[in-house]
């Protein structure tokens, strides 16, 4: 009997595998994940044995209790839980000052003070899990992994009791200062990763389409926040990597949304931020006045790489974009390369420790994009142990 039923259920997983639809992602590869599955069908052991750990991870999660905007133990001065909150991290107690206020500005110095607030943490845990439960339940089919991601979502989006406020008013904070900045917005990169999620998970049962809807409507709501709020037209307008994280926000809840038209004027936007950040030698200088000048360079990198891969949904190749100095995105990754990998010599501050495995999806998809093979060599090199997703998302293999 046992065997019959291991037998119906590898047949019905097979069907699972054969008849889904190639998925409506934004920053995941969809053609990949199609022949991931396409690999699972072939019984291809390399890919079994990553969804079979990609499985114990989900499994884990399970187990993972929702997190909440009012799991907090501070209210912002709205008075209102559901309103997201931080505190800016380079911000520290000024003990020559009465009561420590104002904060004073210790650049790339995080303060662990604001750990205390807990709606950062608990959105960057709320978009691993859906992610990862994500790509479990249209990788295997099995709705336990669906189920769950479900239950986060509509804990964070939709119950009345739990949900967030499609607001960032008061993040960012700085004591004696502000209640809120613009800055803060960069907090919501969570967002992105969170969207494809969903993406990934229509057409299962747990997901209704009610709440998908709901979980739009709430996207759209928090756009529109965005485009025209005080502190959204602040980070419209830096022209740091805050402005690049906010074209890549922005394009990304576009077309989330379905305003297809709004993201394609975004991506044309953007140009003006490669026009300004990248010079000829393809050096980003104002990351590189950054006491962290390599960690940022490399950040506004990733944000780059995730507005040219949104910029490709709408009919516009900023992979090849030059701007007036004759540089580009491959520019700025060239120039970056040899310093992050230690074969040059940084000459700029980097006060904190930099992570070489930040370079890893960078250097697989400009494997992809740019058709060198000397990039996916890289990227072997620099490729974290043990991360099951970076490995299905990203490694040349598939």
């Amino acid at each position: 009997m046992k065997r019959i039923i291991l037998i119906l259920s590898t047949f019905i997983f097979f069907i699972f595998i054969s008849s889904a639809q190639t998925p409506g992602v934004l920053l995941m590869d969809a053609n990949r994940l199609v022949n991931i599955k396409k690999n699972i069908q072939q019984q291809d052991a390399p890919t079994l044995q990553l969804v079979t750990a990609l499985r114990k991870q989900a499994d884990d999660l399970l187990k993972m209790k929702p997190v909440s905007v009012i799991d907090k133990a501070f209210t912002p001065t709205s008075g209102d839980k559901h309103d997201y909150m931080s505190q800016a991290p380079y911000f520290w107690y000024d003990s020559s000052k009465p009561n420590g206020l104002p904060y004073m500005r210790k650049d790339g110095v995080r303060n662990p003070e604001i750990n205390k607030i807990t709606d950062h943490r608990n959105l960057s845990e709320l978009d691993n899990a859906c992610r990862m439960l994500s790509l479990a339940w249209y990788l295997t089919g099995d709705e336990k992994y669906a189920a769950k991601a479900s239950a986060l979502l509509q804990y964070w989006f939709l119950n009345d009791a739990t949900k967030m406020n499609p607001n960032l008013n008061f993040a960012q904070a700085i004591p004696g200062i502000t209640n809120g900045r613009g800055i803060g917005i960069i907090e919501t990169i969570s967002l992105t990763g969170i969207a494809d999620a969903v993406n990934l998970l229509k057409g299962s049962k747990s997901l209704s389409d009610k709440d998908n809807k709901s979980i739009h409507e709430w996207y759209a709501q928090y756009l529109n926040w965005m485009l025209t709020s005080k502190n959204g037209n602040e980070e419209h307008a830096a022209k740091n990597n805050h402005g690049t994280w906010f074209y890549a926000q922005s394009i990304d809840f576009a077309l989330f949304t379905g305003n297809t038209a709004k993201a394609k004027e975004l991506v044309e936007e953007s140009k003006k931020r490669i026009d300004s950040q990248i010079d000829a030698a393809g050096k980003m200088q104002l990351e590189l006045a950054r006491t962290n000048g390599l960690g940022y360079s490399t950040f506004n990198l990733q944000a780059w790489f995730r507005v040219a891969t949104l910029a490709q949904h709408t009919g516009i190749n900023l992979w090849q974009y030059v701007n007036p100095q004759g540089a580009s995105i491959r520019t700025a990754l060239d120039w970056l390369l040899p310093f992050a990998l230690g074969q040059k010599t940084w000459t700029y501050q980097q006060i904190g420790e930099y992570n070489k495995s930040n370079l890893y999806p960078l250097l697989s998809q400009a494997f992809v994009v740019y058709k060198d093979a000397n990039y996916a060599t890289l990227a072997g090199q620099v490729q974290p142990d043990k991360d099951v997703v970076g490995a299905l998302l990203y490694a040349n293999n598939f």
